[in-house]
């Protein structure tokens, strides 16, 4: 069966030590390669059906803390502002067109629209600008592999409504910590691109979807 283009990615990536091959909540890792870490846990590649009470995944990170090569530290709300300036820089040089962003004390929720670089290649960007305005404002040692290595996770979004229920995803992370909503001047209103007003019912996109009774 014919499937609709990819019109959007939600990307999701860890702060250095944040998400470990053996998290209770399952992991993107094959292998355990800290030996010091296998015994917190047994790895499972993939994220977990059931997945844990938020206090069991505290007590984790709680106990390899002392076990990491590198200090556990997440960002306060200077550091997730330098953050998000290094983010506006690389989105508006690289003319990425942001929908949703939540930058929170240990990962990030992007959802980027389609562009010539894939997604791997966005978060890089992200990553290495926001790593380098850190260090920069002194804020991370030079030393410190302030991001987990790696590109993190990537959801495709091929339908309009997709790209909708992602963003309120992204948009209530920061809510559902007890944090204020983030509004960051990157971020674009989504405009149901690209079934957007005035799109043609005859582009490639429109006659993809048409083909498995997903249009309009």
């Amino acid at each position: 069966m014919t499937q609709p283009l990819v019109i959007a990615h939600h990307l999701i990536w860890t702060a250095y030590g944040w998400w470990l091959p053996n998290d209770p909540r399952g992991s993107g890792s094959h292998t355990i390669r800290n030996e010091l870490l296998a015994e917190f846990g047994e790895l499972h590649y993939g994220r977990k059906k059931l997945q844990p009470a938020g206090k069991i995944v505290r007590q984790f990170y709680e106990q390899v803390a002392d076990v990491l090569k590198h200090p556990l530290l997440t960002f306060d709300e200077p550091q997730r502002l330098l953050v998000g300036e290094a983010f506006a820089q690389v989105i508006e040089e690289q003319r990425y067109t942001c929908y949703a962003c939540a930058i929170m004390p240990d990962h990030v929720h992007a959802v980027i629209r389609k562009h010539k670089h894939q997604a791997e290649e966005m978060v890089d960007f992200l990553k290495e600008a926001s790593r380098n305005l850190l260090i920069k404002n002194g804020q991370r040692a030079l030393t410190h592999p302030t991001w987990l290595a790696g590109h993190g996770w990537k959801v495709f979004l091929d339908h309009p409504d997709e790209v909708w229920r992602t963003i309120r995803y992204v948009e209530q992370n920061p809510i559902k910590i007890g944090l204020p909503a983030q509004s960051w001047s990157f971020v674009k209103p989504y405009d149901n691109w690209p079934l957007h007003p005035g799109h043609s019912p005859n582009s490639p996109y429109a006659r993809r979807l048409r083909a498995v009774g997903r249009y309009p």
